[in-house]
C-alpha cells in the first residue's frame, strides 16, 4: 500500500495498518487515488481527512503495543514456571564396562 500513500515514519505505518483493517483496501486504494495530485503519493493524513476519519493518536498505539508485548512476556514466563516445575531427571548412566574415574582438568 506504501506505493500509493505517503509513509514517512512508524506511526504512518500503524496508522496505515489500522485503516486498512478499519475501512478495507479497496476503498483505502480509491481514495488514495482521488487525493493523488499530479502523480505525487498523498500523505496518509490527507487521506484521513478526505474520509472524515480521526487515526488513534501515538499513545494509543504505544500502550496497545505495551499491552501484547506484557502479554507475551507473561505467556514466557508460565512456560518457564511450568519447565521448571518438572522434577529433574538423574543423569544416565553409561554401562562401559569401566568405572568411571573423574576427569582431570587441563588448565
Amino acid at each position: 500500500m506504501e506505493h500509493l500513500i505517503r509513509v514517512q515514519n512508524e506511526y504512518d505505518r500503524q496508522v496505515l495498518v489500522w485503516l486498512r483493517g478499519r475501512i478495507g483496501d479497496a476503498a483505502l486504494v480509491s481514495a488514495a487515488r482521488r487525493t493523488a495530485a499530479d502523480g505525487k503519493k498523498p500523505y496518509l493524513s490527507t487521506i484521513c481527512r478526505l474520509l472524515n476519519i480521526r487515526p488513534p493518536s501515538r499513545r494509543s498505539f504505544a500502550d496497545e503495543a505495551r499491552k501484547t508485548h506484557r502479554a507475551v512476556g507473561e505467556r514466557y514466563l508460565a512456560q518457564i514456571r511450568q519447565i521448571l516445575a518438572k522434577p529433574a531427571a538423574p543423569p544416565a548412566r553409561r554401562e562401559t564396562g569401566h568405572e568411571s574415574r573423574p576427569q582431570g582438568s587441563l588448565f
